[in-house]
């Protein structure tokens, strides 16, 4: 498979989209009264509710290190896809789980957590709408929920200098009817022949690729490809999220 090479056409997708063209992108912070960080995004139709929850209270097995602790958690609601899927009331599933740690390391990635402290920094993100690329949405989110979680501390005096590192998003590339496109919906990640899921800093470090084929196996040179469209495409994320907590950059 060898996809083509203009990836700046409009036509052949369904929205009008440029093959390297995101989707719109909105972020409404403040959404949650009680939470120490919160917000909506919206990534094209798919919207994710995140928050993010501070607690004194570390993880028995991390009390002694010293450093602090972020993680999260991800769920679908019922009716966030085209039809119901049952709560995971009995335990979560192998697919929730997998993404519950992507989200978790990618968050991590972003922080100092020495210099966070002895504190947990918990990222809840919940699915209220899915039209594809939920996990990216959810690091995307969960990052703007722990940085304005972390902007409170400082502002309380709790912590003395900010312990984030560097901004962190994700998105999705694909090779749709043998074209590198950028940001896939639902309908086109559905088709997809090969799928990526591309996690980066705004400086253009790689914290996680996650990619296979869905079919035939692909040759490297795709690969290269679906990058170098994915590394362009992560800044205007990053300034959407540091837009969102109000800062121009990293304090």
């Amino acid at each position: 498979m060898s996809p083509d090479t203009d990836n700046t056409r409009a036509d052949g997708r369904a929205d009008g989209r440029a093959d390297n063209e995101g989707r719109p992108i909105r972020i409404q912070t403040g959404i949650n009264a009680w939470a120490e960080g919160s917000c909506i995004v919206e990534v094209g139709a798919t919207r994710v509710h995140c928050t993010a929850s501070v607690t004194e209270e570390l993880p028995a097995w991390r009390r002694a290190s010293g450093k602090g602790w972020v993680t999260a958690e991800y769920r679908m609601l019922p009716r966030a896809t085209h039809t119901r899927t049952n709560r995971e009331d009995k335990g979560k599933g192998g697919r929730t789980a997998e993404i519950e740690r992507l989200i978790g390391r990618s968050l991590r990635a972003a922080i100092d957590l020495r210099a966070l402290g002895p504190r947990q920094i918990q990222i809840d993100c919940d699915v209220l709408q899915a039209d594809g690329g939920t996990r990216c949405a959810s690091i995307v989110g969960g990052w703007v929920a722990l940085a304005l979680a972390i902007k409170k501390l400082l502002a309380e005096g709790l912590i003395a200098a900010s312990p984030l590192r560097h901004v962190v998003a994700a998105l999705s590339v694909g090779i749709v009817d043998g074209r590198v496109v950028l940001d896939l919906p639902y309908a086109e990640d559905a088709r997809a022949q090969v799928d990526l899921n591309l996690i980066m800093t705004q400086g253009g470090l790689l914290v996680e690729v996650q990619g296979c084929a869905e079919g035939d196996p692909f040759p490297p040179e795709d690969l290269s490809r679906m990058l170098d469209m994915g590394r362009r495409g992560i800044p205007r994320l990053c300034a959407a999220q540091l837009a969102a907590v109000g800062w121009e950059a990293l304090p």
